[in-house]
């Protein structure tokens, strides 16, 4: 693995000259495959038509990413396309004039593009807050067509940034970045990967370590500076809060919250900790089905 003095720049969307990071290589990324329904296939081409023609910037992600990064294909039942937060209404708009309808399902993260019984999700950030879209997600983006469409790539730093928060019970996500770190390990961007998952690093060690045991002959494709890295900051950790903090609900909004409703600990997604307000979290967790729920509260009462 080769190292060569330049470092991710998040304010500047670049790279800088510094002094731990590895030369960025060029990566050809196949086009996914389009589905077989041609009634869907018809309307992800009028999605990212509307979008692009309107010019409103959009990455692919989800199953077409997964696909076009490692080559692992799996039915879709929509297509996932980031777009920045400030786009939305711009996003709507172009949407509109085609003939499909746009939702806004969840303010803090997600809209909806809708036709009959498809959808497509526009995602401008994260279900916990923590993985907002920016400009700096486009810069690295690759070119590959979708349904014949011209389309950017999702870049697969961020995806595994955002997949790694995803360990729900009924979804989880990590083979996902165990497969996008497996495919892309001798092209990945270290630097900025490490850059963006920040003071959450253990959930980066973590899925590398889970990656060591899994693929056990590719350990090696994870370089020794960045192990280093995460594993000296486990040596010495920092000390803990004042207070019964709670980071599992930025991994699950479900199976954390017997913690924060009836535990007495501080759910982390709120200020100061996290980035979510009261009105987005009321909304989010409103959506987990009373069924779940129960049990959690049954569990949790010991019954």
């Amino acid at each position: 693995m080769a190292w060569h003095g330049r470092k991710w720049c998040a304010d500047a969307g670049r790279h800088v000259t510094c002094s731990t990071s590895r030369i960025m290589t060029d990566v050809v990324v196949a086009s996914p495959r389009p589905p077989q329904s041609r009634p869907r296939r018809s309307f992800y081409k009028s999605v990212l038509r509307a979008l692009t023609q309107h010019e409103v910037p959009c990455l692919v992600g989800g199953t077409f990413a997964l696909e076009a990064h490692t080559g692992i294909r799996r039915a879709t039942k929509d297509l996932d396309l980031f777009i920045r937060r400030d786009d939305w209404h711009r996003a709507a708009g172009a949407l509109s004039l085609s003939g499909i309808q746009a939702a806004l399902t969840f303010p803090h993260w997600l809209g909806k593009a809708l036709s009959g019984r498809h959808s497509a999700d526009l995602l401008f950030c994260s279900g916990n807050g923590l993985c907002p879209v920016d400009d700096s997600w486009f810069a690295p983006a690759l070119p590959i067509r979708v349904s014949g469409v011209p389309a950017q790539l999702c870049p697969a730093e961020e995806l595994i940034w955002s997949k790694s928060f995803v360990q729900e019970r009924e979804r989880f996500d990590g083979a996902d970045v165990l497969h996008l770190i497996r495919a892309r390990a001798d092209s990945l961007d270290w630097d900025r990967l490490l850059y963006r998952f920040g003071p959450n690093w253990e959930v980066l060690l973590s899925h590398l370590v889970l990656f060591g045991f899994v693929f056990p002959a590719d350990r090696h494709r994870v370089p020794d500076e960045v192990m280093r890295q995460l594993l000296s900051r486990m040596s010495v950790p920092p000390p803990p809060p004042p207070i019964p903090l709670c980071r599992g609900t930025l991994l699950s909004r479900e199976q954390y919250l017997v913690d924060v409703e009836q535990g007495g600990d501080i759910d982390a997604r709120f200020a100061p900790y996290g980035p979510l307000d009261s009105d987005d979290l009321v909304e989010w967790t409103a959506q987990i089905p009373m069924s779940r729920r129960a049990i959690l509260t049954r569990h949790a009462r010991g019954t």
